[in-house]
């Protein structure tokens, strides 16, 4: 992993490349954005730049340190791990930063730290990482990855350059996918509409190997959701994350991709730019009684479970509201 090799956000890497150059690399930064937007590998990217041997604007892939950081082993790149699944304790940032981060480099110039989840951090976690951004040794370097500058604590952000990953364009992400796993034009063209300017998120479905049975199950749901029972619906959709490999945000997504099209036709009355093709007379059925305002409603019902769904709350109950809210409409 490298810059060359990553997919938009152009801004932040030519931001990395002028800091390397001018020798005015920051202590601290935050890289926000959503999942599986690239954080992570601009974190790992400038990890790696950082620590070559060559210590130029790029990495020369070439030496010790590079091939350490491709192979996921650098001893002075770490990846603040913590053991339970919703969140980043006190525990986890005194054991992997605050005690070690005054023993110097093992090998390379920089020792540097990316907290991934930081938008889980607790409290405690966050001003016990807090002395250790404002009076780090010269070496270190912290990286924070987070989905949100919401959970933060201000005095965390002050003391941190902030970076937001921005939509990668639509033509990269399609050219990526052909090129990459040469997945033919409709099935690029859907997962492209699907991951709104989300490459990771384009990668995961494109690469699902359920991807046409999800996509039939999405169908079956939005085309017989009136005809469905509430617990039906919510068995449908709750089963999704055991069968597909996919979480239930990301199938929340893909239910948008089919508002979307309604949405589309009913704006434009023309078909080809909807990515449900095959299931056009449904579309336009719906697009007759769904005003727009009834969408509007049901997308902002979508997004709110996904709110909830981040914010840990019961699923069953998420789902069964939504449903209940979708049908209404």
């Amino acid at each position: 992993m490298d810059f060359q090799h990553i997919v938009g956000h152009e801004d932040i890497i030519r931001h990395f490349k002028a800091s390397i150059e001018m020798n005015r690399v920051s202590h601290a930064y935050i890289i926000c954005g959503e999942a599986d937007s690239g954080r992570r590998s601009l974190a790992l990217s400038f990890a790696k730049t950082l620590q070559c041997e060559e210590g130029k604007i790029d990495p020369c892939n070439k030496c010790r340190s590079c091939v350490q950081a491709d192979s996921g082993n650098h001893p002075d790149i770490i990846f603040v791990d913590h053991e339970k699944p919703q969140l980043v304790s006190v525990e986890d940032i005194r054991n992997n930063v605050v005690n070690t981060i005054d023993i110097k480099p093992y090998s390379s110039k920089y020792k540097i730290y990316i907290i991934e989840d930081g938008e889980m951090m607790n409290i405690p976690a966050q001003n016990a990482l807090l002395k250790s951004i404002e009076e780090p040794p010269q070496y270190a370097i912290i990286i924070i990855l987070t989905t949100t500058l919401d959970r933060l604590l201000p005095t965390i952000i002050s003391r941190c350059i902030t970076l937001s990953t921005k939509p990668v364009k639509e033509r990269d992400i399609y050219d990526y996918l052909v090129d990459n796993f040469k997945i033919d034009d409709n099935k690029a063209n859907f997962c492209v509409e699907y991951a709104q300017g989300n490459l990771g998120k384009a990668i995961k479905l494109a690469t699902n190997e359920d991807y046409d049975r999800l996509v039939k199950s999405v169908i079956n749901l939005e085309t017989n959701i009136y005809k469905m029972d509430a617990e039906s619906i919510a068995a449908v959709i709750t089963d999704c994350e055991k069968s597909f490999k996919i979480s239930m945000s990301e199938y929340l997504d893909l239910m948008m991709v089919w508002y979307r099209d309604i949405l589309m036709l009913k704006v434009t009355g023309k078909i080809d730019k909807i990515m449900f093709k095959d299931q056009i007379l449904t579309i336009r059925e719906q697009s007759k009684y769904l005003s727009f305002n009834e969408l509007e409603e049901k997308a902002r019902a979508v997004d709110r479970a996904k709110i909830r769904i981040a914010a840990n709350a019961k699923l069953e109950d998420i789902m069964k509201l939504l449903i209940m809210t979708l049908k209404e409409i």
